[in-house]
């Protein structure tokens, strides 16, 4: 587990621009991903996520021109995601400039692509997304969530709580935990799920979706996250990093 919580902006890119809805749809411009990923790199971001959120949908490769322009910008560990489908695409990925690499939808169609990333680069580089939602039509699993695909598109039926602890047996370095239904909303964390999930994970947990507040943040930790994601609340102006680091710091929190 991580000594000191981690802040981490997400930059959720469409087509070379960032964009941000609410649970994945009705997007709306945020702007370049170099720009705000070099905004944040001087804010005090400890780390930046850039995830390509049509990549698997539109069965496309991420675009690596743009991971190369914003690595060039940003000193801070920077994890990209999206359209990552084999240990050659992690390759290019890293060259790139990416320090960690971010994967979902291929995983789960073929799990053995976990342990081929992890022996071939390392655990350190692999963050395993998970992007679930509470069960609906009528789907069943132990823990109520389920795992969803494809920027959230397609629900799988697969317990998330066990495809996250499988993950971590299997060689994933971190968990990157987005609740589907509070994503965009600014209502707060799934706090439930965090708390499953980490009472069956030993590997670093980042919590995702739902941040609206500076107390979210730490509602966050408290059930059990080693760093928190948001998007919106920094890229609008609603929180800077530097509030939310603040605030952890007065509960208690160790951050960087």
């Amino acid at each position: 587990m991580s000594v000191a919580l981690r802040v981490i902006p997400c930059l959720d890119v469409d087509a070379g621009r960032v964009v941000k809805g609410v649970n994945f749809e009705n997007l709306r411009n945020a702007g370049d991903p170099v720009e705000l990923a070099a905004t944040y790199d001087r804010s005090g971001a400890d780390e930046v996520t850039f995830l390509d959120v049509s990549a698997s949908s539109s069965d496309r490769e991420t675009t690596y021109d743009v991971v190369r322009r914003t690595a060039e910008q940003v000193f801070v560990p920077l994890t990209v995601g999206g359209g990552v489908r084999s240990p050659e695409d992690v390759d290019k990925l890293l060259r790139a400039g990416a320090d960690k690499v971010g994967v979902n939808t291929a995983a789960i169609a073929r799990p053995e692509l976990i342990g081929e990333i992890a022996e071939r680069f390392g655990s350190q580089v692999l963050v395993l997304s998970v992007d679930a939602r509470r069960v609906r039509d009528g789907a069943a699993t132990d823990s109520g969530y389920e795992v969803t695909t494809h920027g959230g598109r397609r629900g799988t039926g697969i317990d998330a709580v066990a495809w996250a602890a499988r993950a971590a047996e299997l060689g994933a370095g971190e968990i990157l935990l987005n609740s589907m239904d509070a994503d965009g909303t600014t209502d707060g964390f799934d706090l439930e799920m965090l708390r499953a999930v980490r009472r069956e994970v030993r590997i670093p947990l980042i919590a995702s979706g739902g941040a609206g507040t500076v107390e979210h943040f730490a509602q966050a930790a408290e059930a059990g996250a080693d760093a928190v994601l948001a998007a919106s609340v920094f890229h609008f102006g609603t929180l800077s990093i530097t509030e939310v680091k603040d605030h952890l710091r007065s509960r208690g929190f160790a951050v960087r």
